[in-house]
């Protein structure tokens, strides 16, 4: 099993050298609990894998995951560099640390006022259509601005249909086929293009649509450079390297997996006869998805046509297994070696028939009270929360060393309507 789980001496759970329990009852639930060392570790694991074929290589951290200040800071310490999607990450990104070199932008559907935005934060722009380019154009001074651009390869996976990104059904990056004559119109209108980028998809464990998007992607970048002259400073191959979340999965063979597409990416550039260009890649998911786990108290335990469990967190605060029927693999936090006795749904307390953790899964012996623990939260957790059914945002804790704080105050009922007003004619 490759879920990351830890017990200590009271059969409880341990995250990061700190007993669930407590902090369950220190703090309260709901309440993501994160582990900075395992963030440390993983982000080390990853950058250490490719620099070790190819030691011109970065990572850009897809913010979107998790973008709580404290993991960025962490993250920024460690050197890493930041994938933005948003204006807001941008601004979060700069707050914190990160230079603008060490952003990039990768927005679509962006209006004139977010590019001129992201443009004066003095990040690099990836630029996702002829739209945008056209438009960046008339907004800023073109002349020598380097930029990059996002091109579809043609290539899709990812765990759901709607986390693939690559592929005729994707909305984002320009046609594959329309490359060069886009890249041409930058030269033409002064822009300094020094990047391609491409995206597949998330949550992928399967090595081959990578080396396939790879190989596009490539040859994309190839011939753009053979017709317009371009020699690349980087080439962004995307994220979406999956993580295990059932305890059947395996962790994919990381050092194998970049041996094998590094080994295709400088084929690729001896071919196109390119210089050596910056290898970027993206990961989000796993840096931070084993690092945190959402504690939660069973308040119900219910026999009705099926057995309920019923916590105090609904999929307003974890949203994926209702947008994605994504499994998260669940604990007693409280007893940790009690052995299944019964399979049951874990349900959450939003007015919602879809608002289910799990269905059918094996549990032990749950009662009310009991603290459980929905692991691999750490990715698309919070980012994802919502203030649905007038639910104050939950809390984040951090671990270090078994050592907590509070990086994110739990909302109240206050803060649900601290930016609305009422018009004075309804006073």
């Amino acid at each position: 099993m490759d879920l990351n789980i830890k017990v200590n001496e009271k059969n409880h759970l341990d995250i990061g050298g700190a007993d669930a329990i407590d902090i369950a009852e220190e703090f309260g639930t709901p309440t993501f609990v994160i582990d900075e060392n395992r963030i440390r570790e993983n982000y080390k694991k990853f950058y250490g894998a490719f620099s070790k074929y190819y030691p011109d290589f970065k990572v850009f951290y897809a913010c979107k995951a998790n973008t709580n200040i404290a993991v960025m800071k962490i993250l920024e310490s460690e050197g890493c560099c930041i994938d933005a999607v948003s204006p807001g990450e941008v601004h979060i990104s700069k707050m914190v640390g990160f230079s603008g070199d060490r952003i990039l932008f990768t927005g679509n559907n962006i209006t004139n006022e977010e590019l001129k935005y992201v443009h004066d934060e003095g990040v690099v722009l990836n630029i996702d259509s002829v739209s945008a380019l056209k438009r960046l154009a008339k907004i800023v001074d073109p002349e020598g601005l380097k930029l990059s651009f996002r091109v579809n390869p043609m290539v899709g996976a990812g765990h759901h249909e709607h986390t693939i990104t690559g592929g005729v059904m994707s909305k984002f990056g320009i046609m594959d086929n329309e490359a060069v004559e886009v890249y041409k119109l930058a030269q033409e209108l002064g822009f300094n293009p020094i990047g391609m980028h491409s995206h597949i998809g998330s949550g992928i464990l399967d090595p081959e649509p990578f080396k396939l998007a790879i190989e596009s992607t490539m040859d994309i970048a190839g011939q753009v450079h053979e017709e317009t002259g371009i020699n690349f400073e980087f080439i962004d191959f995307g994220g979406g390297i999956g993580v295990p979340y059932t305890p059947d999965e395996k962790l994919l063979d990381l050092d194998k997996f970049a041996e094998v597409n590094i080994g295709l990416f400088k084929e690729k550039l001896e071919k196109y006869g390119m210089d050596n260009p910056t290898m970027f890649l993206e990961p989000g998911r796993y840096i931070v998805a084993d690092a945190a786990v959402l504690l939660v108290t069973v308040n119900s335990v219910k026999q009705s046509y099926r057995k309920f469990i019923g916590v105090d967190a609904g999929f307003n605060t974890l949203q994926r297994p209702a947008m994605y029927g994504s499994y998260h693999h669940i604990v007693d936090a409280s007893r940790m070696d009690a052995p299944n006795t019964q399979e049951v749904d874990v349900a959450g307390n939003v007015c919602e028939s879809g608002d289910l953790f799990a269905r059918d899964r094996p549990l032990p012996d749950v009662e009310e009270g009991d603290v459980l623990g929905i692991l691999n939260a750490g990715a698309y957790g919070f980012t994802m929360s919502s203030n649905y059914n007038s639910r104050p945002l939950t809390s984040e804790v951090l671990v270090t060393d078994g050592k907590c704080n509070v990086v994110r105050e739990r909302e109240t009922f206050e803060d649900l309507y601290a930016k609305q007003s009422i018009p004075p004619h309804l006073k």
